[in-house]
């Protein structure tokens, strides 16, 4: 990803309008544990494209046969929705919440749960032959989330509360899950805290609230209740604690539309990529790092991970407005039209202060940006990568300014490091980092045999090459492409692989 490209845009939709929320249910299964409880949830397989490799609750979005299923108490959108989330509860867990289902032996739950997953059976016919009804009281409405409208992906959530029937077994069976077990609401949060389980707002406040349960009516309410969440739509997103983001829209390549910019710490903050020139955007910015000086945090810096307009459009309003110094690499700096206080390098390591102390060791990536850096967290491997990979959209390796050699050079070292959680520019995180740096450079290695493939003995033009090696990749793209397939030509050049002569390209 990267600014816009001089001369691209023309006949492309550079305008962001954010999709359509689809209704979904969530279901929050909890039994007694102790004094307190213990709370059923799930890993999403890493494949998944929403919150893939995050830590969540059985549930999913509405079906249509949801609306013909019959919940006692409940009518029209309420039944549906709680509908899905008790076939969803059963899909995932093999947990049937339903009236008459204790009369049902472990084996004949395990064939219709079975069935279902199959698709040989229907929700509404599963519950009728077995004479099985759903009742609306065994699913408390526990709360209504939205997710924001950065998200390529969105849904409009109802959340319930279910406690554990005395009968049932709660079992995960693998397939689009990747784990599933009961934990204790303090060990998720624990886990949110080191980074070994990423977890949606949703999430994060549900396990809060469930730490301190004292009964039913009391976890519904504030369930029902979280702060920061206008409009159902979270203003404070943690995916690990200590690392937050804001999406600010910014002109940057399509399909992306928006520059993550991240505030890090639990008392000194770090502001990285403020990349919105837009005050209406940076604003959202300057809105939550107010929040944190009100709970007692300070910010220290803004840190850039690179030039490119898309991340440091709103760098020196800022700067200014919080009152705070400007930190970037030097080849960074040397593009900037307005002053930087510190030249960072690698392997510095910026200490912040606070509840939970952070150490984030800078690595010089060049590769997209000469100037390029990445910050890596000593405690939890996460990385702030800016454009070195992306959660949605690709990454522009623009001569002369970007090289391909460094930037592979750059993706094996993150590999290698190693990092864990992968926090991108753009686009959502990605969990298993090493796993998503590898797929970058298999592919790279893929394009430039296409490339390689692709130039004669007899020569061609960088035109003619894209043509044969991106014709998996729309016309209308190509200019794009022509971008990283130039790196990649002169890549090749340097190794003696191609030679370039008058604008025409030769394999050697």
């Amino acid at each position: 990803m990267s600014e816009r490209l001089p001369g691209l845009g023309l006949g492309l939709d550079l305008t962001h309008s954010p999709v359509e929320a689809r209704p979904s249910s969530v279901a929050l299964l909890y039994r007694r544990a102790g004094d307190g409880v213990e709370v059923f949830w799930v890993k999403r397989g890493k494949a998944l494209r929403f919150a893939g490799g995050f830590y969540a609750f059985p549930g999913g979005k509405l079906d249509a046969a949801d609306a013909d299923v019959p919940v006692a108490g409940a009518s029209g959108e309420e039944a549906a929705l709680r509908s899905a989330a008790a076939r969803e509860l059963f899909e995932e867990t093999g947990v049937l919440v339903a009236r008459g289902a204790q009369a049902l032996s472990a084996v004949k739950v395990a064939a219709l749960r079975e069935a279902l997953l199959a698709g040989t059976l229907g929700w509404g016919a599963l519950l009728k032959d077995e004479g099985l009804s759903l009742d609306a009281e065994d699913f408390q409405a526990a709360g209504r989330w939205v997710t924001p409208p950065s998200l390529p992906v969105r849904f409009d959530t109802r959340f319930y509360l279910v406690e554990m029937p005395a009968f049932a077994q709660a079992e995960w069976w693998p397939g689009e899950l990747a784990e599933g077990a009961w934990v204790r609401p303090s060990d998720a949060l624990a886990r949110w805290g080191d980074g070994s389980a990423l977890l949606h707002p949703p999430a994060v406040h549900a396990f809060q609230v469930l730490e301190t349960f004292t009964d039913e009516a009391d976890a519904r309410a504030r369930l029902a209740t979280p702060p920061f969440c206008p409009g159902y739509v979270s203003q404070r997103i943690e995916f690990q604690q200590g690392v937050r983001v804001v999406a600010l829209e910014t002109p940057t390549l399509p399909p992306a539309a928006h520059t993550n910019a991240y505030v890090l710490g639990n008392g000194e903050l770090l502001i990285v990529d403020p990349g919105a020139a837009d005050v209406k955007q940076y604003a959202k910015l300057l809105s939550l790092v107010s929040g944190l000086k009100a709970e007692g945090l300070r910010p220290v810096a803004v840190v850039l991970t690179h030039h490119h307009g898309d991340h440091v459009g709103g760098a020196r309003a800022v700067t200014e407005r919080l009152g705070i110094p400007l930190w970037c690499h030097a080849r960074t700096a040397d593009r900037l039209d307005f002053p930087v206080e510190r030249l960072l390098e690698d392997g510095d390591v910026l200490e912040l202060a606070g509840a939970v102390p952070q150490r984030w060791r800078v690595l010089h990536t060049p590769g997209h940006a000469q100037g390029h850096v990445c910050l890596v967290d000593e405690r939890s491997r996460a990385a702030v990568v800016g454009d070195m990979v992306a959660g949605v959209g690709t990454i522009v390796i623009d001569p002369p300014e970007g090289h391909m050699r460094d930037y592979l050079t750059q993706l094996a070292r993150l590999r290698d490091w190693p990092v864990s959680t992968l926090y991108p520019a753009h686009g959502s995180p990605i969990p298993d980092g090493p796993a998503k740096l590898q797929e970058y450079l298999d592919h790279r290695a893929a394009r430039e045999a296409l490339i390689l493939q692709s130039v004669p003995p007899s020569g061609a033009t960088l035109a003619q090459v894209v043509s044969l090696a991106y014709a998996d990749t729309p016309p209308l793209l190509h200019p794009i492409a022509e971008r990283s397939a130039l790196a990649t030509l002169e890549k090749l050049v340097e190794e003696g692989r191609v030679r370039e002569e008058s604008l025409q390209y030769f394999r050697v």
